[in-house]
């Protein structure tokens, strides 16, 4: 038996190939297409995933103000912080922030299924969220990706 065929190869900044691809949000509900784009940051889809290292795609998100919620969600589910001032906690709903900043909803939700480290912060920076259909990136020839295609 031949032990060099059997050698993990562990993925670097050298070897890591990244791509560009382009999610549409149309009518997406926002947890599935969070979880779906946090996997391809992640890079986790990938066969030289490692966990260590930054091996995921970037990724460009439009439609982001076309994005729904499931149920009364829209209405009743609240999104805190705290200004830092006595009594200072404050609440929006998602359709505060959807009609205020709409690509916030999808940055948050994002931001919190990646991990919550250095690394996390670094593939954080992958991510590009556009309120309409148009983006910035088309010299980067991007890839269009159907959400229902990855697992």
């Amino acid at each position: 038996m031949n032990t060099l065929s059997y050698k993990t190869v562990s993925a670097n900044d050298a070897t890591v190939e990244k791509e560009w691809i382009v999610v549409d949000a149309t009518n997406e509900v926002l947890g599935r297409l969070a979880s779906k784009v946090a996997k391809i940051l992640r890079g986790k889809y990938k066969p030289s995933f490692t966990p260590h290292v930054d091996c995921g795609d970037n990724v460009i998100v439009i439609n982001a103000e076309k994005v729904r919620l499931t149920g009364s969600k829209m209405t009743e589910k609240l999104y805190y912080h705290y200004t830092g001032y006595p009594s200072g906690k404050r609440s929006a709903t998602p359709e505060d922030w959807l009609l205020n900043k709409p690509t916030a909803i999808i940055e948050h939700a994002v931001k919190g299924m990646l991990p919550k480290s250095r690394l996390g912060s670094e593939m954080y920076r992958n991510l590009y969220v556009y309120a309409g259909a148009e983006h910035k990136h088309e010299a980067q020839k991007p890839k269009e990706l159907k959400l229902n295609s990855i697992k």
